[in-house]
């Protein structure tokens, strides 16, 4: 922390706030004079947008160079704001704000250096005609997006911060004519009720806003998409936005809403049907078709054509396995590979995880450690599984088919239907945010109640 000599005594606050911080090399205390004129900042280097203040601030002091008019600048400043009580200014500190004193007055400016501001490509959700620009990582710029595909001026934005250790800021976004209320009201209870200890991103906070600590299903989507924050938000739905995280969270949301694709939006009708029609089975196939496998090989072989039968149990002949076993080893290696293509660098993870997949198939079946039969539907489940429009129900799904793989290993095709049903009925017995999740489609009737700002 440095500190200039001036005829000025050091204001009380100033005094206090720089003991109360820490004598970090960026912690500055700053004092201006000319002439008669004199005036004091405080602030942190690294959080402050140095330009911004050097243009805002510090040059027309020199410029005004009078020390009532200097502070009538001040107050008359877009980005002030009031003083807050000590521990939050020491807070507003490191979010980037300036405190500035001027002729027996305090003004607090915020100041904040920006961060990535950028707009890059979709990367999660890709569509082939449909925006493909993302959210970038800055919250008001964020904000403006929003803005810019959903001309309403209906659409009410509550800014606060949360309480844990990194004091994020976030916004709720919602069209005031379309809103649930008593959706509205759940979500700020959830909120003003976190008790996590650190929270950096929109899916981290979905994750802590759930009500179900063992809950499988996500009961909010995580989308980096303007196009269906603006579809959403026709829907009266709730959008929550985080500092430094490119990702928006839209709740309530049923099922059916992770089977949406923004892609659909952009055909015709019978396009959009065949998509759509394309996405629920391959929903269906990935989900079950390795525990119908373990059913008909183990159980329930006659259901079958007597010529499939003999060609599976052909393809089977010195596999030392039972089929369960066979192919919960094959879903490990395929899960293993999709992490791989995650985690590695993407300059060598098409490469790498390709090669990986043919090299582990035919060394596989050479080994006699799979059937062929089994291979081929480990690769339509794999190629299945990234049908699904959202990558949330893509994760259930790699959980629930060996759910029901376990389930069909002990009861056979019985086992099977059974596990459908519980997975069934968990989802008739969900909510989100106190809408039923299994509701074909959610649209919101608003209350005639008014919205707390709380």
């Amino acid at each position: 922390m440095t500190e200039k000599n001036n005829k000025q005594e050091m204001p009380i606050l100033m005094k206090t706030m720089i003991q109360a911080l820490p004598a970090s090399f960026d912690v500055l205390h700053v004092p201006l004079e000319l002439d008669d004129a004199q005036a004091h900042l405080l602030y942190m280097k690294t959080v402050v947008d140095g330009g911004v203040l050097q243009q805002t601030v510090i040059k027309p002091f020199f410029e005004i160079a009078d020390e009532h008019k200097f502070a009538a600048y001040m107050k008359g400043m877009p980005n002030r704001i009031d003083i807050p009580t000590t521990d939050e200014l020491l807070t507003l500190f490191t979010l980037g704000f300036v405190l500035v004193y001027a002729e027996n007055a305090y003004s607090l400016l915020e100041v904040r250096r920006l961060g990535n501001t950028e707009q890059g490509e979709t990367i999660a959700e890709t569509t082939i005609h449909g925006p493909q620009l993302a959210f970038s990582e800055d919250l008001e710029t964020n904000i403006s997006i929003v803005r810019q595909h959903y001309h309403q001026a209906s659409l009410y934005i509550e800014s606060q911060q949360l309480t844990d250790k990194s004091r994020t800021a976030i916004s709720l976004i919602y069209d005031e004519k379309l809103v649930n209320i008593d959706v509205l009201r759940r979500v700020k209870e959830r909120l003003n009720s976190l008790d996590s200890p650190l929270i950096q991103s929109s899916a981290e906070l979905a994750t802590r806003l759930t009500s179900r600590r063992f809950n499988l299903f996500p009961t909010s989507i995580i989308t980096e998409r303007p196009d269906r924050i603006a579809y959403n938000l026709t829907g009266g739905k709730i959008i929550l936005l985080v500092d430094n995280s490119p990702f928006a969270v839209v709740l309530p949301v049923v099922f059916f809403d992770f089977m949406v694709s923004m892609e659909e939006n952009y055909h015709t009708y019978f396009i959009s049907l065949y998509n759509t029609l394309l996405g629920w089975f391959g929903l269906l196939i990935c989900l079950t078709l390795p525990a119908l496998y373990v059913a008909v090989t183990a159980y329930s072989p006659e259901i079958l054509r007597t010529e499939l039968t003999l060609s599976i149990a052909g393809s089977r002949i010195g596999v030392p396995y039972p089929s369960f076993i066979e192919a919960v080893i094959m879903l490990i290696f395929v899960e293993l590979l999709t992490e791989a293509s995650v985690r590695l660098p993407r300059s060598i993870n098409a490469a790498a995880t390709t090669v990986g997949g043919l090299i582990l198939g035919t060394a596989a079946t050479e080994a006699a450690l799979a059937s062929n039969i089994l291979i081929m539907i480990i690769a339509i489940v794999a190629i299945s599984t990234f049908v699904i429009p959202m990558n949330e129900l893509g994760f259930v799904v790699r959980v629930c088919r060996l759910f029901l793989i376990i389930f069909t290993t002990l009861f056979g095709l019985i086992g099977l239907i059974s596990g459908l049903l519980l997975i069934i009925l968990h989802l008739t017995d969900l909510d989100s945010f106190g809408q039923p999740y299994l509701r074909i489609a959610w649209r919101s009737k608003r209350s005639e109640k008014k919205v707390s700002s709380e």
